[in-house]
């Protein structure tokens, strides 16, 4: 493997939650599950280090950064502006098939709600958002998102397995594709910022509920 192609590995490994919050990355172990020498993985390291995914500290080696809450929320409110924007572009720019494929993940996601599999549908809920970026073709917005949910794709911020999320998470998506059907960039851009700050609030309340206890 190259290492670019290593680093695209291992990046989607953290991601995808492969490896855990805090978990350390031992170089030795790397080589052999990436397939590249010592000094692509530390070249690797580095990049993930400056992506806020990685932790390297003198003489401990590196691990996956956690993500506290509070800057989870941080980055949940800076998601809002930037996929406020990307909602607004899609709504001026999606076709009629596009909007299509939108009901088509809007249903699978209220079926796997109905089926009571709810990270299953957070895993359709993420692919609205992606197909969203795709429509809007704004890829500085899409380059900066990609970004901040590298840093955020954490199974314990799923806040749709908070009790009642679910249920609202359904209908503000709802309310974007809507928006985004009619051709209403405004209306598409405030229903993607609702959306977002109330996870930000979900992911708040919890907090604060865990400090109240």
């Amino acid at each position: 493997m190259s290492a670019d192609g290593g680093y695209t590995e291992l990046r989607r490994a953290i991601v995808t939650g492969a490896f855990h919050p805090n978990e350390r990355l031992v170089e030795a172990d790397l080589t052999q599950r990436l397939g590249v020498g010592r000094a692509a993985v530390r070249t690797t390291l580095a990049r993930l280090e400056q992506e806020g995914l990685v932790v390297r500290e003198r003489n401990r080696g590196a691990r996956v950064r956690l993500i506290d809450e509070k800057e989870a929320v941080e980055i949940l409110e800076a998601r809002a502006v930037l996929e406020g924007l990307a909602a607004y572009h899609a709504a001026i720019n999606a076709t009629p098939e596009e909007v299509a494929v939108l009901r088509n993940i809007l249903k699978r996601m209220k079926g796997r709600l109905d089926g009571g599999d709810l990270l299953g549908a957070s895993d359709v809920n993420a692919e609205l958002h992606e197909m969203l970026l795709d429509i809007a073709g704004h890829e500085t917005a899409t380059r900066l998102i990609s970004t901040l949910k590298s840093q955020l794709v954490r199974f314990q911020y799923r806040t749709i397995l908070l009790p009642g999320r679910s249920a609202r998470s359904f209908k503000e998506h709802e309310a974007i594709v809507d928006a985004v059907a009619l051709g209403n960039p405004h209306d598409a851009e405030d229903a993607m910022r609702t959306h977002l700050s109330h996870v930000a609030e979900a992911l708040r309340d919890r907090v604060a509920g865990r400090d109240a206890a």
